[in-house]
């Protein structure tokens, strides 16, 4: 019932993170405002969650975990129902700020409820139960999103919030405890360490958020932006190593374990979610998929990881190293990138559902061993604090993943349009061809000579561009199977679970 308990809560916080892009036309056109406009519903409430999630182990310390977690779902629930009823777009942002301060915390407290709950071995099933709903969680957003907002309207995106927030709060209250160690403390507060946090990392989510909108360093915002990041992330990480009370734990990356499992968690939300805007947009863009059938079919891999889940929290129950099933995990998802990077054009729905179903299975041999071992070294005590900087660096990495691939697949499309085109002149054998089957073929259709003339050449050159669009997505998902692959050898860096238990502190 603990589980369940704290799952919910991070499900519904999750699951708003993604459920609302489907629906940003929809809010625009009945907010008489641009798609433009409407992504600053995306980018204040991502703000939000950035500027709180390194400071939830903190917030827990000062107020109680179970406190916290009760004010969080309290609040996250009743912004929910506000983004609802919101009457105009400002209206709609604030509440979505407040929606991102109350639900940052979630998934961090939640993830430290489990670890401290079951003793042992008994981690790894927990922690297989919990990431069912969270992996799931980001891939059937889309697709629920979409039937919402189709079937009643967008509002009902934050409405349903309501009834999971409520029986949340009952489980809550009812089931979770905090331990004895984790009593309320009086600790300062370090008022200029959260203010350069708070502008540091609203600075470079915003930065990352319109970066590719706004050309990247060719425009004086996102340089402003990139030194505000800079200069207010370096002197908060000098400040908390100085400080008697840090609000974030940067010593528990003294552990070699940790370390690495906080680099390879902020790498793996670079390449998955980078992934998961990827796919979407290829079946979208090049294959004319509608949304409601992208997501439909971007859901296999939610159906392979809960298939594998029980059998990860199984092995890990029955003490198989998690460092061999992460090493693992890593090389069969990077061939599944690359069965994606030779998609082609007449690509269908059978080509990728048996990749979905793979990536999916070894999805679940990634998340559950990742936690797990990633956290095994920390004392209980210090749990939220650990869990608060792994979800921190899961999140940066993520923003960073979506914005590098979308600009890498624009920039690589220009590059091989470009290359494609020093080829296709009026003059080579190709163009030739391609243009004596299409102009008569036109003429039969009933087109004039010379309008058949100019729409083959368009025809050509849109041809062209398809296979540049195609040619830069298999670049993107190749480099995303190679990066894969880098992170074994971090892997090889970090130390058994049960070597872990055995040498850490406890209270």
């Amino acid at each position: 019932m603990t589980a369940i308990a704290v799952m919910s809560c991070a499900v519904m916080q999750l699951l708003d993170t993604s459920v609302v892009n489907v629906s940003l036309p929809h809010i625009a056109g009945s907010l008489s405002s641009s798609v433009d406009e409407a992504t600053w519903v995306l980018t204040s409430y991502l703000v939000a969650n950035a500027i709180i999630l390194p400071i939830t182990g903190w917030l827990a310390s000062v107020l109680g975990r179970k406190r916290l977690l009760l004010l969080a779902v309290t609040g996250f629930t009743l912004s929910s129902l506000l983004c609802g009823l919101a009457l105009n777009l400002p209206m709609l942002i604030v509440f979505r700020v407040l929606q991102g301060f109350t639900g940052g915390g979630l998934q961090p407290l939640s993830q430290a409820v489990l670890l401290e709950e079951f003793p042992g071995r008994e981690q790894g099933k927990a922690m297989a139960f919990w990431s069912m709903g969270i992996i799931a969680a980001p891939i059937l957003g889309p697709t629920l999103g979409g039937w919402m907002t189709d079937t009643w309207t967008w509002r009902w995106v934050f409405f349903i919030n309501l009834p999971v927030g409520i029986l949340s709060l009952l489980l809550i209250s009812q089931y979770v405890v905090d331990p004895g160690y984790l009593r309320r403390r009086s600790l300062g507060v370090d008022a200029w360490g959260i203010g350069m946090l708070a502008v540091g990392m609203g600075a470079l989510q915003v930065m990352l958020d319109k970066g590719q909108e706004k050309d990247w360093f060719g425009s004086n915002l996102i340089r402003t932006l990139s030194v505000i990041a800079l200069v207010c992330l370096a002197a908060f990480v000098i400040r908390e190593l100085r400080a008697k009370d840090p609000i974030v734990h940067f010593g528990l990356l003294r552990s070699r374990t940790f370390a690495s499992g906080v680099t390879l968690a902020t790498m793996m939300g670079f390449i998955l979610y980078g992934s998961l805007v990827l796919l979407p947009l290829f079946m979208q863009t090049l294959l004319g998929w509608t949304a409601t059938t992208a997501g439909i079919w971007n859901s296999p891999r939610g159906i392979g990881t809960a298939l594998c889940m029980p059998l990860v929290g199984y092995l890990l129950g029955k003490g198989w190293d998690a460092r061999w099933m992460l090493i693992f995990a890593f090389a069969l998802a990077s061939l599944c990138f690359f069965g994606y990077a030779r998609m082609t054009l007449d690509s269908g729905t059978s080509d990728i559902f048996w990749i979905q179903i793979v990536q999916g299975f070894a999805l679940g041999f990634l998340f559950v061993p990742l936690t797990t071992l990633t956290m095994s070294p920390i004392p209980k005590a210090e749990t939220s604090y650990g869990t608060s900087l792994y979800n921190t660096m899961r999140n940066i990495g993520s923003s960073v993943g979506i914005s590098f691939v979308t600009t890498l697949v624009a920039r690589r499309e220009q590059f091989h349009q470009q290359t494609l085109g020093d080829h296709l002149t009026a003059s080579s054998p190709m163009s030739q061809q391609a243009f004596a089957q299409l102009a008569p073929f036109l003429v039969r259709q009933g087109v004039d000579p010379v309008t058949a003339a100019h729409k083959a050449g368009g025809l050509i050159y849109q041809r062209l561009q398809q296979q540049a669009a195609l040619l830069s997505y298999s670049d993107a998902f190749y480099l995303m199977g190679i990066f894969f692959l880098a992170n074994i050898p971090l892997v090889l860096l970090m130390r058994g679970a049960e070597h872990n238990r055995r040498h850490r502190k406890e209270p």
